[in-house]
């Protein structure tokens, strides 16, 4: 809720979320995941669904922000551990400076261990060109060790 919300605009608001929500395979099929791997989330302790009085789950607009944001956190190479200190466990809170400032923290080291990677592969593309011309080199000489030779087999 931004500070301008009036208590009225807050009900309101509220009354939308509660009016919006998806069940287990319309949220899957949302994000493009599994079912099994939300409920593998879900017993990790990032996400925690509602339930309807039938024992269904039921997912809210921050269920699906939070999958989206454990989504973005793999895709960007973070292990679950890392993800969870950086957007808190489903049932704690945690107040948005603090996972703002873990965010930024597990960043700037994933970026460095992409820098570091990078410079690791450039390296490693500097041996292979330099091995490949080597070889290059080798064939051309021994090419030209037989071609005397394939001659005076011919004559």
């Amino acid at each position: 809720m931004t500070k301008s919300q009036n208590p009225l605009q807050k009900k309101v608001r509220q009354k939308e979320e509660r009016a919006k929500t998806w069940t287990i395979s319309q949220i899957a099929y949302q994000l493009d995941i599994s079912t099994r791997t939300i409920r593998f989330y879900e017993e990790k302790g990032l996400i925690q669904p509602g339930r309807t009085a039938g024992n269904q789950r039921v997912y809210t607009p921050r269920n699906k922000a939070r999958l989206k944001l454990i989504l973005r956190g793999k895709r960007f190479g973070f292990s679950l551990d890392e993800i969870a200190e950086m957007i808190g466990m489903a049932n704690a809170g945690q107040d948005e400076i603090q996972q703002i400032e873990k965010s930024l923290k597990f960043g700037d080291n994933k970026l460095k261990e992409i820098q570091d990677r990078k410079k690791e592969l450039e390296l490693l593309e500097q041996d292979i060109l330099a091995t490949r011309q080597k070889l290059l080199n080798r064939i051309s000489q021994l090419k030209q060790q037989t071609e005397p030779k394939h001659q005076e087999e011919k004559k």
